[in-house]
């Protein structure tokens, strides 16, 4: 049975659900940021996935990426998967900007996360669950 990591849960919100994966938005304003987890059991590894499940990801995945770097004009999109803190299967799909405070250099670990207040998220979480509109269960899509 699925269930999200507690340090995940903790950083994050729960925008809704793809057909694989739970999306997030990562609790850090100074960087757009969202999150897949497959909603599989015990997987930590991509190629732990079944090659549909692994092609699925990629494909949602693809669709943050273009949705993300539309909505912020970003210079790059970062997409990683880690796994050496959570050790649960996530895509960490980010934007970047050569202005923000981490440029070059990869957001992890550079300063102290700026959680959105009670508006920045409404509308950030608004405007993504828009921009993704084509991707969400309607069953499942979680309102903020």
């Amino acid at each position: 049975m699925f269930e999200l990591d507690k340090r995940l849960a903790d950083d994050t919100v729960v925008l809704g659900d793809f057909v694989l994966s739970r999306v997030l938005l990562m609790n850090d304003s100074r960087y757009p940021w969202l999150i897949l987890v497959p909603r599989c059991a015990a997987m930590s590894e991509l190629f732990e996935l079944s090659a549909i499940q692994q092609q699925q990801l990629w494909q949602e995945t693809s669709a943050v990426g273009v949705a993300l770097k539309t909505m912020f004009q970003a210079d790059k999109i970062n997409i990683a998967t880690l796994g050496n803190v959570v050790k649960q299967l996530h895509m960490h799909i980010v934007v970047r900007m050569q202005e923000d405070e981490a440029w070059p250099a990869p957001v992890w670990g550079r300063g102290v996360a700026q959680p959105y207040t009670v508006e920045a998220l409404a509308q950030i979480s608004a405007r993504l669950q828009d921009a993704l509109a084509d991707y969400w269960l309607a069953d499942n899509k979680v309102g903020v």
